[in-house]
C-alpha cells in the first residue's frame, strides 16, 4: 500500500476555562512564533482518503514524529512525504521496514539523493485532504481544550471526507 506523510498547517488554539499551561505538551498544545498552536500529523492511502492520524504540539518539528506514524501504519510499499521529512535517520527507518522513500532532498543537503518526480506529483492528495479537514471550523480553530476531543472531531470529519 502506498501511503502520503504530511503534518499540517498548525491549527490555533484558543484560550477557554482553562488559565495555566500545566500540561500543555500531554493535550498537544505548544508554543510558536504564532502563538499556541497544534499539529495534526496524518497519513493517507493513495486516493487520498485519511488511514492515521496523531497530534503533536506545534512547535515540534514534522520528522520527530514520523517514526510513530510509520510504526502505527502496517506494511507499506512506498511512502511520498515533502523536504521536512529528509532526515538521514527517517530515510534509514524506511530502508529497514524496505518501504521506497520518494522524498526530495533538502536544499542542504549535498549530494542531493534522487526521486521520482512523477510518482512525487501525487503528494497533493495530502494536502487536498487536509484543505477538507479544514474546511471543519471546530478542526481549523480548535475551540477543544483536551487532545482526546480535538482528536475525535479530527476522526468525525475524516469519516464524512472518507465517504464523500
Amino acid at each position: 500500500m502506498d501511503l502520503l506523510l504530511s503534518g499540517c498547517p498548525r491549527s490555533g488554539w484558543r484560550r477557554g476555562a482553562v488559565h495555566s499551561i500545566r500540561g500543555a505538551f500531554d493535550e498537544a498544545i505548544g508554543r510558536s512564533r504564532g502563538g499556541r498552536t497544534t499539529s495534526i500529523h496524518a497519513l493517507t492511502d493513495e486516493r487520498g482518503r485519511p488511514r492515521l492520524f496523531l497530534l503533536a504540539p506545534g512547535n515540534l518539528h514534522d520528522v520527530t514524529v514520523a517514526p510513530s506514524l510509520i510504526a502505527l501504519s502496517g506494511p507499506l510499499r512506498r511512502l511520498i512525504a515533502d523536504k521536512a521529512y529528509d532526515t538521514n535517520a527517517f530515510r534509514q527507518l524506511l530502508a529497514e521496514r524496505g518501504v521506497l522513500a520518494i522524498i526530495p532532498s533538502s536544499a542542504r543537503r549535498k549530494p542531493t539523493i534522487p526521486h521520482d518526480p512523477r510518482i512525487y506529483r501525487q503528494r497533493n492528495r495530502i494536502e487536498r485532504m487536509f484543505g477538507r479537514l479544514k474546511d471543519f471550523r471546530r478542526i481549523a480553530t480548535r475551540y477543544d481544550n483536551l487532545a482526546i476531543n480535538y482528536l475525535a472531531a479530527i476522526l468525525i470529519a475524516a469519516t464524512f471526507i472518507w465517504w464523500t
